[in-house]
């Protein structure tokens, strides 16, 4: 694969080499601001990866002749997706003889490639549980915990918005990997409850006081008729010091698989806290970069993981 342009969102960006936005010597790849510029690229993917989606702009690079893999969550499940951006998404895909293709690490990997994998010993299955943990201790990010996630907050009644947020991005990679498995959930519902640090408490990030916000779980259930078939639980938090005391683990995630061949696996990053902030990026996006070729050979619309051929990483 050959870097053919780059889209960024800060005006501080626009005009620089993408390598030296990387760290890297230049690749002579200028970064710009316009979605003209990247429609001219003529490129075969678009590797799209902004905190929200854009309809317009992912439908005119689809038009366009590019095919698009992402990182939002809108289509892991196509029968989930709402009806009408479907269709517009559908056409756009017809017009120009491409696809669209959702993946990452959470959801993705671990919501779909590894429950499928270790489901495939099963001949009964009775639940899936995924726990993910995440330190966020040593992440210098003042707006991300304390502005976007609600860190070092008075600890009050946990937001519905905040629960919705996490089912309506978990929830159809969920159901996917349900269809799979031959029960499709009927309902998919979401939680979530905080925990507060026990003691001030000092992070990258600044400072946590006693009885504020320190941890917070969101637990998100796929239920075939009555029974709780698959979950997901994300446990965040910025200290093990905490009221009430949680069971937290190291970064990484726990899958629990209840049938006649049960599992518990647990998947850590062997990583130092301190480098935890630029490791964690690409356990999201190198599983995107990854499925490019079979994006691009893929039928055009909508692919699931279900409809993508299992794709060899050629790291040669």
């Amino acid at each position: 694969m050959t870097l053919a342009g780059l889209y960024v969102y800060g005006d501080d960006k626009v005009g620089r080499d993408a390598g030296e936005l990387c760290g890297i010597a230049p690749v002579g790849v200028t970064a710009t601001a316009g979605i003209s510029d990247v429609l001219a690229l003529g490129a075969d993917c678009v590797l799209y990866m902004p905190r929200m989606l854009d309809l317009d702009d992912v439908c005119r690079l689809l038009e366009s002749g590019t095919n698009v893999v992402t990182t939002c969550g809108m289509f892991h499940h196509p029968p989930s997706v709402d009806p009408a951006v479907a269709a517009r998404v559908e056409a756009a895909c017809r017009a120009g003889g491409t696809s669209i293709h959702s993946t990452g690490s959470s959801p993705g990997f671990i919501s779909e490639a590894v429950p499928l994998v270790l489901a495939s010993v099963q001949r009964r299955l009775d639940a899936i549980a995924i726990d993910e943990y995440a330190d966020l201790s040593e992440r210098d990010s003042p707006e991300l915990l304390f502005e976007l996630m609600g860190f070092g907050a008075e600890l009050t009644e946990f937001p519905g918005h905040r629960a919705d947020h996490l089912r309506s991005s978990f929830g159809p990679s969920l159901r996917l990997t349900a269809d799979a498995l031959g029960h499709p959930l009927d309902e998919v519902t979401a939680d979530g409850e905080y925990a507060a640090a026990a003691v001030d408490t000092e992070i990258a990030a600044g400072v946590i006081k006693a009885g504020s916000i320190a941890a917070q779980r969101i637990t998100v259930s796929g239920f075939s008729g009555a029974r709780s078939l698959i979950t997901f639980r994300a446990t965040w938090y910025c200290t093990t010091e905490l009221v009430p005391s949680w069971d937290v683990q190291d970064t990484g995630w726990n899958v629990t698989v209840r049938g006649d061949a049960p599992l518990d696996v647990a998947l850590r990053m062997p990583v130092p806290l301190e480098q935890m902030a630029e490791t964690s990026p690409g356990y999201t996006a190198n599983r995107a970069v990854n499925v490019v070729h079979a994006v691009c050979a893929a039928a055009p619309g909508i692919r699931s993981t279900l409809e993508l051929p299992p794709t060899p990483i050629t790291l040669g």
